[in-house]
């Protein structure tokens, strides 16, 4: 049996729910998950909906029938086919614990994404990633070459067919040209300290100060930097007894977790940009074992 996706946005009005349904229901597919929000504040509403086609309907076929209805509603909408994993493309510099921690996931299957390619300035994880039969590509960045840098990470993106970018932990700035041309399909994880604590260290200079929470954030990419729509976040409490060593531990386990599942949200297609903000649905208790993460 064939399992699909459908995601609507548009402006909210009556009788959306209802149009969505019945026309999954004329075309003999049956609803196995579905969860909407409506905004107030902005007026936006926002769907998503698993199915499966128990006719003979294609998914071509499912999609240029619903172009009319979405008409109707001014629908932006996109189905997909969840049998295809999205293709992602991971970029990292020289702390390698959240590229280890999605190879594991992608590894045993609990993240549905293709990793076609690892892109580094650094030739530390390129050993790992060849023996996971991954792709490494080294491009240098430096003040004077990043235009033509960022030019050859454009072209792995483009020729691997990449979808979705994976910053994981990756410590060069990209330019404002590659965050539009990539709106929406750049993923970034770091401390959740911006922006009491900037720069080298942030963890020991949290440390140095007293907190007593650590976290993370994952985020959207813009040309702001790290101010980008926020996807998923986490924090772990410390005391007076715990070390700036124990910090950076923390931390860094809470951003390999804070990580994997803004990618994982992102591929299962449950996360809307809504203005400077995004809507995040989470998997329902019955969708795990299509959707299961670590």
């Amino acid at each position: 049996m064939n399992r699909y996706c459908l995601t609507v946005t548009c402006k909210s009005r009556r009788g959306i729910v209802a149009a969505v349904a019945g026309y999954l229901a004329e075309n003999l597919c049956n609803i196995t998950d579905s969860v909407q929000f409506d905004d107030p504040e902005t007026g936006n509403f926002f769907m998503r909906v698993s199915f499966v086609s128990e006719g003979s309907y294609s998914l071509d076929e499912i999609e240029q029938g619903f172009s009319e209805k979405a008409k109707a509603f001014d629908m932006d909408f996109q189905f997909y086919d969840e049998r295809k994993k999205m293709k992602v493309v991971i970029m990292v510099s020289r702390f390698g614990h959240c590229l280890n921690d999605l190879l594991y996931r992608w590894r045993i299957g609990a993240l549905p994404i293709d990793i076609v390619a690892v892109i580094s300035n650094h030739m530390e994880y390129q050993k790992v990633v060849v023996n996971h039969d991954i792709p490494f590509h080294r491009i240098n960045v430096t003040k004077n070459n990043k235009k033509d840098a960022e030019a050859a990470q454009m072209r792995v993106i483009e020729e691997t067919g990449a979808e979705l970018v994976v910053l994981a932990r990756y410590m060069q700035v990209l330019s404002d040209d590659m965050c539009r041309k990539m709106s929406g399909r750049i993923i970034n994880i770091h401390h959740s300290f911006l922006p009491s604590f900037k720069g080298a260290n942030p963890y020991k200079q949290a440390y140095e100060r007293g907190v007593k929470l650590i976290g993370a954030t994952a985020h959207y990419v813009t040309a702001d930097l790290d101010e980008g729509p926020i996807i998923e976040q986490d924090i772990v409490r410390v005391t007076h007894a715990q070390s700036a060593e124990d910090y950076v531990s923390l931390g860094r386990d809470a951003e390999a977790q804070v990580l994997a599942r803004a990618v994982h949200g992102h591929a299962n297609h449950r996360i809307f940009l809504n203005g400077n903000k995004t809507v995040v649905f989470p998997a329902s208790p019955g969708s795990y074992s299509s959707e299961k993460m670590g």
